[in-house]
C-alpha cells in the first residue's frame, strides 16, 4: 500500500508547484513511512509516498515503462503478479524490478483502457499516457482502495485520502450537505460524492479518462447474480465446498506474498478464524493474530479468539480497550476516515492496526467481505423470516412490527427511500429508523439545504438485471454497494489500517471468490436461519466443529457518547451554542432526546434507535469541527502538516 497524489493541468501545460505537490504527498505520509518520489513535466505532477511490501529497494515510483512516455503511481497490490510478471517477459516487456507496480505501464501498453478489468487486486492508480495527454485514475473493483479528486483553478488534483487535497492549498474545506444526509438515511458514505463539497470519490469498479480538458467516467465492473432460478446447485454439496477451499486457498497464498511478515486479524467469529487457518496451513506455520478485548465496552471475544488461534496455533496479541480508551480514540478515527463515524467499533480497529505496526509489521489478513458474499448479517434472517410471513398470509405481522418500531421514532419529515423499487431489501429495516430521526434532529437550515435532493440520486444500484435475481441476492447486491465500500472498506478497512501505515489484506473479497460466491444458489448461503452455510462446511474440515458452528456476533462497542464515560468534547458537542455554531442539527430536538435516553432502560428498542441518532450528531458535529474550522469544542482542529526545514531544503534543491 501506498498514498498517492497528483495534478494535470486542464487547460495547457503548466508546471504544477513542486511546494504544494511536496505538501500533498507530506499529508499522506502515514500510508507511506518508507519512501517519498515525485515526478513532474510540463502539465502533470504525481507524488507517491511508499509502504515497501514487496521489492523494498527496486519498487520506487513514479515509475515508467522503457520509453518514458507512459508513467505510473498506484497504491495497492496485484496479487497475480508474479504469473503476471512472467506473462508480460515471455510478451516481450522489459522489467526493471519485482515489484508490482511497474507492471501497470506495461498492462496499458498490452491493453489499453482495459487495462482495469484485467487488473486482479486491490488498487488505486493513476497512469499518465505522455503521447496521447491521457489520464487514466482506477479504483478496485469493491472499493478497498480509495482515491478522491476534484478540480481546481484549472487543474484536476487528486489522492488517496482529502486530507492531500486540502495540503495543496488550493481546496477549501467545505461541507457536502448531500454527503451527511446519505451517510444519515444509509449508515454509509456515498459511492459518487464526498462529504466536502466539490471533492468525490472514484466509485469502485470505475475509471476516469481525462483528455484534451473532458473529464470522464466509466465503470468497468459491476457485481453479478445468474438469474434467479439459473444459479449453482448440486446434489453433493461436498462438491461445492471442495472448490470453495480451492479458491479461497489460492485467495489466502496470493494475500500472503510478501517481502514482510503478514499478520491476521481474529475476532474468533468464522470469517476471521477460516482465513487464519487457511493461512496456517499454505504456510505451515500461523500467522502472529491480532484481536481487540473489550472491558465494560461491549462483547469481549476474546474468549473465542483465544480458542481459535489455540486450535491452528497462532500466537495471539490482545488489545484491552475500555469506553474510556475508546472515545479518547475517536477524535483520532475521525481525521483518519476523514468523516463522521457512527460505528464506536472502528475506534477499536485503529488501536488495532497501531498493535499491530507496533509489532513491526506492515500487513494483516481480515475476514472482512465474507458476510456480503454469504449472507452473515442477522438482517438477512429478518428478512427472510417477514418475507415468509408474507407469502403466507400473514402479511399484517410485518406491518405491525415495522409500524411499531418506526413509530418509537415518530413520523417521517423525509420517508426513505424504496431503494429496489418494487420489494424490500433486507437492509431498508436496519437504515429506516435513523432516516426517520433526520425528521427531528435536522436543522430547518439544513432541509433547506438539501432541496428536494432525493438520495436515491447518489446510489449505483441500476443494474440492468437486478430484477431476475432472487431476492436475497437482490439484498446481497445493496449489500455491496452501500454498506461494502460506504462503511465497511471506509470506515473499517484501508482508512483506519494505513493510518498506522499497515494494510489490510482481504482474502474474501478476492475477484475469484466474489465471483464463486455469486455464482451460487441462495441455500448455500442463508439455509433455514443458518447464514453462511457453505462456509461453514469448509469451517468444520478446518478447526473444531464448535467453532465452525459460532452463530454470527456482530463486533460492536457499547455507546460512548451518553452516559458517564461520555468526554469532556462530546458535551460541548452537544451545547447549543455549538449546534447553533454548526448548524446542522436542532438543538431543543437535541436536548430532548437525550434527556429521554436518559430516562429509558438500557434494553428499550426506542432507546438504541436515539443513541444512534445522537451518536449521528456528536460525530457530524466532531467531523466539522476538525476539518472545518473549530470552534465547536476544545479538541485541536486538523491542519495540514507543515515542511520541515531538511524538507524545505530538499524541495528548494530538488
Amino acid at each position: 500500500m501506498c498514498g498517492i497524489a497528483g495534478a494535470l493541468d486542464l487547460k495547457g501545460t503548466r508546471l504544477f508547484p513542486r511546494e504544494r505537490l511536496a505538501s500533498m504527498a507530506l499529508a499522506l505520509a502515514h500510508r507511506g513511512p518508507d519512501d517519498e518520489h515525485l515526478h513532474l513535466e510540463p502539465g502533470l505532477a504525481l507524488a507517491t509516498r511508499r509502504l515497501a511490501l514487496v521489492d523494498p529497494s527496486g519498487g520506487r515510483q513514479p515509475l515508467s515503462n522503457e520509453s518514458g512516455d507512459v508513467w505510473v503511481a498506484s497504491n495497492g497490490e496485484l496479487y497475480d503478479y508474479p504469473e503476471l510478471r512472467e506473462e508480460l517477459l515471455a510478451r516481450g516487456h522489459m522489467l526493471a524490478s519485482h515489484c508490482d507496480t511497474e507492471a501497470w505501464v506495461h498492462l496499458y501498453e498490452e491493453h489499453g483502457e482495459g487495462t482495469f478489468a484485467r487488473a486482479r487486486g486491490q488498487f488505486a492508480v493513476s497512469l499518465w499516457d505522455r503521447s496521447r495527454r491521457t489520464l487514466l485514475l482506477a479504483r478496485d473493483r469493491v472499493g478497498i482502495c480509495p482515491l478522491y479528486y476534484t478540480e481546481r483553478d484549472g487543474w484536476l488534483l487528486w489522492a488517496s485520502e482529502v486530507k492531500a487535497l486540502l495540503a495543496s492549498g488550493l481546496v477549501p474545506a467545505r461541507a457536502d450537505a448531500r454527503g451527511l444526509n446519505h451517510l444519515f438515511c444509509f449508515l454509509a458514505a456515498p459511492s459518487f460524492r464526498s462529504f466536502f463539497e466539490g471533492i468525490r470519490p472514484v466509485p469502485p469498479g470505475h475509471f476516469l479518462v481525462v483528455r484534451e480538458g473532458a473529464v470522464v467516467s466509466r465503470r468497468y465492473w459491476d457485481l453479478d447474480f445468474p438469474d434467479a432460478g439459473e444459479e449453482r446447485r448440486t446434489e453433493r454439496p461436498e462438491v461445492l465446498v471442495d472448490e470453495l477451499e480451492a479458491v479461497l486457498s489460492r485467495a489466502v497464498e496470493r494475500r500472503l506474498r510478501a517481502d514482510a511478515p503478514v499478520g491476521a486479524y481474529l475476532s474468533g467469529g468464522l470469517d476471521s478464524t477460516v482465513a487464519l487457518a487457511l493461512a496456517a496451513r499454505v504456510r505451515g506455520t500461523a500467522p502472529r493474530a491480532f484481536t481487540i478485548g473489550l472491558e465494560g465496552a461491549g462483547l469481549d471475544e476474546r474468549p473465542h479468539a483465544t480458542a481459535a488461534a489455540r486450535a491452528v496455533g497462532a500466537q495471539l496479541d490482545v488489545v484491552p480497550l475500555g469506553p474510556t480508551a475508546i472515545a479518547d480514540t475517536f477524535p483520532e478515527l475521525v481525521v483518519a476516515t476523514e468523516s463522521p463515524v457512527f460505528d464506536t467499533a472502528d475506534a477499536c480497529l485503529l488501536r488495532l492496526a497501531g498493535r499491530v505496526r507496533e509489532r513491526g509489521l506492515k500487513a494483516v489478513l481480515t475476514g472482512e467481505g465474507s458476510d456480503e458474499a454469504f449472507a452473515g448479517y442477522p438482517w438477512y434472517k429478518s428478512h427472510h423470516v417477514l418475507s415468509w410471513l408474507e407469502r403466507h398470509g400473514a402479511a399484517w405481522a410485518p406491518r405491525l412490527l415495522r409500524r411499531t418500531l418506526f413509530g418509537l421514532v415518530g413520523p417521517a419529515r423525509a420517508p426513505p427511500p424504496a431503494l429496489l423499487g418494487e420489494g424490500r431489501c433486507a437492509q431498508e429495516d436496519l437504515f429506516e429508523p435513523l432516516s426517520r430521526a433526520r425528521g427531528f434532529l435536522y436543522s430547518e437550515a439544513l432541509w433547506e439545504r438539501l432541496g428536494d435532493a432525493s438520495p436515491l440520486e447518489d446510489l449505483d444500484l441500476h443494474h440492468p438485471r437486478r430484477h431476475r435475481w432472487h431476492p436475497l441476492h437482490q439484498s446481497l447486491y445493496v449489500e455491496h454497494k452501500l454498506l461494502l465500500a460506504g462503511h465497511l472498506l471506509a470506515d473499517k478497512g484501508d482508512r483506519v489500517s494505513m493510518h498506522s501505515s499497515v494494510e489490510a489484506r482481504y482474502p474474501f473479497l478476492d475477484e475469484d471468490v466474489v465471483a464463486f460466491a455469486a455464482s451460487l444458489a441462495p441455500e448455500y448461503k442463508l439455509r433455514g436461519l443458518t447464514d453462511k452455510w457453505l462456509l461453514r462446511q469448509l469451517a468444520a474440515r478446518l478447526v473444531p466443529e464448535r467453532l465452525a458452528r459460532r452463530p454470527k456476533a456482530m463486533f460492536r462497542a457499547n455507546p460512548v457518547f451518553h452516559g458517564p464515560h461520555r468526554p469532556r468534547w462530546a458535551e460541548q458537542l452537544l451545547s447549543a451554542d455549538s449546534l447553533r455554531a454548526s448548524g446542522w442539527f436542532e438543538p431543543l430536538a437535541v436536548e430532548r432526546a437525550r434527556a429521554l435516553v436518559e430516562r429509558l432502560p438500557a434494553y428499550a428498542p426506542r432507546r438504541y434507535v436515539l443513541e444512534a441518532g445522537l451518536s449521528g450528531v456528536v460525530t457530524t458535529q466532531l467531523w466539522h469541527h476538525l476539518f472545518l474550522g473549530g470552534g465547536l469544542c476544545e479538541l485541536p482542529v486538523w491542519t495540514p502538516p507543515v515542511p520541515s526545514a531538511q524538507q524545505r531544503e530538499h524541495l528548494r534543491l530538488g
